[in-house]
Formats: structure tokens, sequence, C-alpha cells
């Protein structure tokens, strides 16, 4: 048994939801007249041959009606969302520019000028990590009868990351002024060990932008027949354009209208599908088995180790990422910032509840009864598009036209996220830091607008393979948690830490997380934890060997700085051997006021020796 969180589960199987929802209900429609046609066979009576050919051309007059207005409605409803997507991102490049007098241009692109209201806050941090794999995987983890409601763990996981950023992160982060989050990490460890950092945060991004536009892609190609190629070059340039005129504003706007559209098109399919007449009371099915095992599911203890793994990886996992502290640095103060991480973790969490009523009642659905036919879904191996199999069979035609623009609503808004994230860190802390220190605030505005095209094109390419993007963001993503997540920590909670027990500890974490391998890339696992078995010829870890990395990872950031110091003060080793200077005296912090008049930088505090 592979199990994942309910996220990653979602992510990886988006695309297949989109090429297979239309192909379903065109089989079904030829599954039937199949089934007519072989009663017709059976029959010989002229009155029974007329009752064939009325009803014959009843459900092909219906079958033609609803292949050809189905994806002309869908058009209309898509297209108004891009332009309402658009016209919001463009008012919000108008909104930033006249906000943009007496205030640092990169920092308005950034982090939105510090001026984020509560409002815009809470929907921005909320849609940050309710996407399109979010909404499709809890659903998908409900339905299986192998997982259920116990193994969704994305909603508690992401409430809960929200919580703990905002109770622990959110005062060290806005103390100083930070622009984004690898900017403590340059000051604690330098500038070319924060290059070094910087690189599996760029990873994630980029995989999970790309990943996200062969869903968006996927959608308008089904939806809209276009193209494959042009469908995620059109999704691509939606949102790089209405990212690059308003940069953190057109996100946060924008994020407002697509978590309104999510909500308001999920809850309004909901009760269409729970009083269908092929759906038992989920209330019954959720302890009874029915038409499978029941849905609130259970932990077998053999795999306890992999699903607390799962859980702290999202819960801690979900704090390293530029998106997160986007918001946090954006916020009009640190209150504000706090109180919107708070209210948005709740927003997390009650944004699963659609997701996890439609993976019950595809629970409890007899599927014989619906126009989809048997096998179910779990047995044709389509339970990864089990949310929109529901509102396509469950649902009214125009019921299920908007839930399916809820999803690539959904999956909108986390793409514009990804990409402003990679183009800041670029910008601002590669760019500026390393590349040209005396860049002006134009140059590095310009430097972050073709980062973002450069990482917008490349992201588009990997999209047109997107059998695999999926597993290299999942592992990107879990070399994030393992190597950045302690690198952090100690930035802003341990200043004792320097640049030797820093570089140690990648090297070891990334060692570690490499040996242990990763089946869905097939790469075979060198180190063999407990409990580790061999399934169907896949090595399965079930011991939480991730969390188990990340805790090594930081207990070698800490010796190793904490003996590199020792050794140098008590001249054990040479100081002309401290290459990184840790021992040559404390960093001198700059002040805020002295960086504005001698460089013109953003109010960042600088470390002076560590370059």
């Amino acid at each position: 048994m592979h199990s994942y969180s309910c996220l990653s589960a979602g992510a990886g199987t988006l695309q297949k939801t989109f090429l297979k929802i239309w192909p379903v209900t065109q089989s079904a429609s030829e599954k039937k007249t199949s089934e007519i046609s072989s009663w017709k066979g059976a029959t010989h009576s002229t009155d029974e041959q007329s009752l064939y050919h009325s009803y014959s051309f009843t459900e092909e007059s219906n079958t033609t009606s609803l292949s050809y207005h189905f994806p002309m409605i869908a058009l209309s409803i898509i297209m108004q969302l891009l332009s309402l997507v658009n016209a919001t991102g463009i008012w919000a490049s108008w909104k930033s520019r006249k906000d943009q007098q007496n205030r640092n241009p990169t920092e308005m692109a950034m982090v939105g000028g510090r001026n984020i209201n509560v409002f815009v806050g809470l929907f921005t941090a909320t849609a940050t990590w309710v996407g399109g794999a979010y909404i499709n995987g809890t659903a998908e983890i409900v339905y299986l009868p192998s997982k259920g409601l116990l193994w969704v763990q994305a909603p508690v996981g992401f409430a809960l990351s929200l919580v703990i950023g905002g109770f622990f992160f959110v005062n060290p982060m806005r103390s100083k002024n930070y622009v984004t989050m690898m900017d403590p990490l340059q000051e604690t460890y330098g500038n070319m060990m924060g290059t070094l950092l910087f690189i599996p945060p760029l990873l994630g991004e980029v995989f999970w932008f790309a990943a996200i536009l062969a869903s968006l892609g996927a959608t308008m190609r089904v939806i809209l027949d276009i193209g494959g190629s042009l469908a995620i070059i059109i999704s691509a340039c939606t949102v790089i354009l209405y990212t690059l005129l308003g940069g953190l504003y057109s996100v946060a706007y924008t994020d407002v209208i697509q978590m309104v559209f999510i909500t308001l098109s999920l809850w309004i399919c909901i009760p269409f599908a729970l009083v269908n007449s092929a759906t038992e009371s989920i209330y019954y099915t959720a302890t009874h088995q029915s038409y499978q095992d029941p849905w609130i599911g259970k932990i077998e203890k053999q795999y306890l180790g992999r699903w607390l793994d799962d859980f702290f990886y999202l819960v801690l996992g979900s704090i390293p990422w530029q998106t997160f502290f986007q918001r946090v640095l954006s916020a009009a103060s640190t209150g504000q910032a706090r109180l919107i991480f708070y209210l948005s973790g709740l927003g997390c969490f009650a944004m699963a509840i659609p997701s996890v009523l439609i993976g019950a009642v595809a629970a409890s659905t007899d599927w014989n009864q619906t126009s989809y036919g048997l096998p179910s879904p779990f047995e044709r191996g389509e339970s990864a598009m089990i949310l929109p199999l529901v509102l396509q069979h469950l649902c009214p035609a125009y019921i299920s036209i908007t839930g399916l623009g809820a999803i690539a609503a959904a999956a909108m808004s986390s793409a514009d996220s990804a990409l402003l994230s990679t183009g800041s860190m670029f910008a601002h802390n590669i760019y500026r830091k390393i590349l040209r220190k005396k860049a002006s605030e134009t140059e590095v505005l310009w430097a972050m607008r073709t980062s973002m095209l450069v990482f917008g094109a490349g992201a588009a390419g990997l999209a047109f393979s997107s059998s695999s993007v999926y597993d290299l963001w999942f592992l990107s993503g879990e070399l994030v948690y393992c190597l950045l997540f302690p690198q952090l920590c100690c930035a802003l909670f341990a200043p004792c830490t320097n640049t030797y027990g820093s570089a140690a500890g990648f090297l070891v974490g990334l060692l570690l997380r490499l040996l242990a391998g990763e089946p869905a890339l097939s790469i075979p696992p060198v180190i063999c934890y407990p409990s580790c078995s061999l399934v169907n010829g896949t090595y399965s870890q079930l011991f939480p060997f991730k969390t188990f990395t990340m805790l090594l990872t930081l207990g070698t950031i800490l010796a190793v700085s904490h003996l590199a110091k020792a050794l140098f003060q008590r001249n054990l080793l040479p100081r002309s051997w401290d290459v990184c200077n840790v021992v040559g005296g404390a960093a001198i912090l700059i002040p805020l006021q002295q960086v504005e008049k001698q460089e013109r930088l953003p109010t960042t505090a600088l470390g002076e020796n560590h370059d």
C-alpha cells in the first residue's frame, strides 16, 4: 500500500481527472446504446421494434444535444471566469501603481507594499493552499475504500501550519522587514550558502507551477475542445499576464475572485449530489458497509508511522515556502498578519468540507443506477477523478459545469503565487545581493519580471511531460521539508549556528533523503529503514523517514556549528582555515536608515561579514 497525503494524491492525478471526465460521459452513452442494441436483437414484434426506434431516437437526440451544448456553455463560463480574473488583475495593477507613490516599487511587487488588509489577506492566504490538488485529493482519499476520512490529513495539516506560522514565525520575519524567506538564511549563513539553499524551493515552485499548468491545460482541452499544447500556452499566458502586471496586488485580488467562485460552485453542487436517488445516506455509510467499506476509514497499525510522517510533513513542510511568507510580509501590521494566518487556517479547514461530502457521496452511491454504470470508479481505476465524476453523473449538467469551473479556478489560485515566489526570490536574493549589488530598484523590478517569464516558460515546457512533473514536485517538496525547514528554524531561533553547520546539515539531509529512494521515480532505496517492505516489486518505506531526516539535519546544523566554533576559538584549528569567518567577530547589522541613505536598498538588515 503506497500511502500519500490527500494533497499528493490530488496533485498527481489532477490532469487525469480532466482528461477523462468528458470521454466517460460519452462512453456511458455508448454503453447504453449497446445495451439497447442487444435488447433489440432479442425482440421481434413490430410494436417492440417501434418502441425501440422511438426510444433510440430520444436517446440519440439527448446525447447529441448534450455533446453539442455542454462545451459551448462551459466555454462561455470559463471565458467569463478568465475575463473576470484578468480584469481583476489589471485593476489591481492600476491600484498598485497608484499606491506606489513614495513607496519602494520592488516591495510593492513582491510584498504588496506591506499594505494588504485583513479581508484580502485572508482570501489570498487561504488560496495559497486550497488549490485543485487540495479539493480533488480530499474527495479521492475519502472515497478510496483503503483510505477514508481518517487519511485526509491536508485540511488539519495546513490549518495547523498556518497557526504555527502565525504564532512563531510572523514576529521574527517582520521585525527586520525581510522581503523574502531567503533573507534570514543569507544574513546568517552568507550569500553563497543562501544561493545553495535557494535551489530546493526554486525547483519546488517551478515543478508545482508546471503541474498546475498541466491540469489547467487539460481542463481547457476537455471542456473547450482545444489542443493540449495550445491549452497549456493559454493557461500560462493568463497567469503570467496578470502576475506580471501587478505583482502581489494582482495575485491577492484575483485570489478573492477565485475563492468566492470555488466556494459557491462546490456548495451549489452538494445538495444535488446528496439527494440523488442512487445515493444512500452518508450518515449510515460512514460506519456501515454498503456499496463499499465505510468511508470514515481506518488506520492500520503497520501504517501508523507513514501516517505520522505525512502529517508532520504537511504541518511543518508547508512553512518554508515563499508563498507562505509573502502573506506574512505583505500584511499591514504584525497583529494583522497573525490574525490573517489564524483565520486562514480555519478557512483551509472549511474549504475541505465540500470535497469530504462529495467523497462520502461517491462512496455511498450505487453507480449502476447512474449513467456511469458498472464497474465502479474504484474498480475501473478512476478514483482520481471521483469529484468531477460525482458532478457529472449525480448533478444536472448545468450544475456540473459550475463545479468544473471551480476546479479550474482552484488550480489557478495556486499558480500565480508559485510564479511570483520564484521571481521574487531570484530578483531579490540572487540578482540584487550577488549578481548586481548596486542595481537600481527599476533594474531589480525588471529582473523579477524577466525571471518570471523564464520560469513560466520553463514550467510550461515541463507541463507537456506531465507524467513525471508531479513526481518531481513531490520529491522537491520533501527536500524543502528535510533541508530548508531546519535551516530556517536555526537562522531565526538559533543565531549561534554558522555556515559550517548549515553546509553540513544540507549535505547530510540531501544524502539521507536521496538514499531513501523514491518509488514514483523508480529510485530504489539504498537505506532500508525499519518496516521497509517490497510490494509488487516496489519498496515502501513505512518508517517516518522524512521527519527523521529533518530532525537529523537540524541536529547536524547545531552540532557542527558549535564544534566548528569551538575548534577555531581554542586554536585547535588554524584561524586561517576559517574561510567563513565564524570567530572573526559577530556580524554587524547595518541600521535600516543607513542602508536607505547609502545604497538605497530595501529596508533589509544585512550581515557584512558573510559575503
